[in-house]
């Protein structure tokens, strides 16, 4: 009986939103697993994007950094062509990239709506579309897009957000059903409250941690690396009949 593989030597990755946090920890992984990633975000004057990079050099592997609008078609398919003019093929796309907009849906700006919507909906679609159309050519491809628990439940503050998560949840699974003929899977994952700059505003508060923690099945908060092994199962043969899903990692929190 053969072991799942979870090997990507040989493999080329694009993951979006790579500057830190979620999507940090998943070009390492990846990198670690052998592929070679092009890091790519909206942020590149901080160094923080090409310290990544060079942390995947580090492991052995080739690495890209790209700075990128996701949201923005004509950007989304200069980056897409930079990734093949280095590595002449793409083999897997994490789409990650994001913003958080708190605000009740009375009271949210419509430019707000739209940033949001752009950044945390659009880009997935963009970036799918593009890398997708060089995997059909192909006949093989993974697709991993970063939803979060706030798909399937909200609360105050959290409507826009949610609202925009859910249709990433959609997103996967109707790519799946378009793609799949083609040899190219679409997954997701969907992240419980991670410990992130994304999420700083939360877990910096002790008090917080703690009731947080005590309401929680596994009763702490999630860490980036948490994140990483499902996101190198779904971009792996690992998951080779798995597609249209979505994987909750929240700790228990919608148990």
């Amino acid at each position: 009986m053969s072991m799942p593989d979870f090997s990507l030597n040989g493999e080329v990755v694009i993951v979006t939103g790579a500057r830190r946090g979620i999507g940090k920890a998943i070009a390492l992984t990846l990198a670690g697993a052998g592929a070679d990633v092009a890091v790519c975000d909206l942020v590149d004057d901080d160094g923080q994007l090409q310290a990544v990079a060079g942390e995947i050099e580090k492991l052995g592997r080739r690495s890209l950094p790209v700075k990128v609008d996701t949201s923005k078609r004509a950007e989304v398919e200069t980056m897409v062509q930079k990734v093949l003019d280095r590595f002449g093929q793409i083999d897997i796309l994490m789409n990650n990239a994001g913003i958080l907009i708190r605000s009740s849906l009375l009271d949210l700006p419509e430019e707000d709506w739209d940033r949001l919507m752009a950044v945390d909906l659009k880009s997935y679609y963009l970036c799918a579309q593009a890398v997708g159309r060089h995997m059909v050519e192909r006949k093989r491809g993974r697709i991993v897009n970063t939803a979060s628990q706030f798909a399937f439940r909200t609360m105050p503050g959290m409507g826009p957000y949610s609202i925009a998560k859910a249709g990433v949840v959609m997103l996967t699974r109707a790519l799946a059903q378009e793609l799949g003929k083609h040899g190219i899977r679409v997954n997701a994952i969907a992240p419980g409250l991670v410990k992130t700059e994304f999420s700083r505003e939360s877990w910096i508060n002790p008090d917080f941690v703690k009731q947080y923690s005590a309401q929680m099945p596994l009763g702490r908060m999630g860490e980036t690396t948490d994140l990483t092994g499902a996101a190198l199962f779904l971009a792996s043969d690992a998951s080779a009949y798995v597609t249209g899903h979505t994987i909750l990692i929240d700790g228990g929190a919608l148990a």
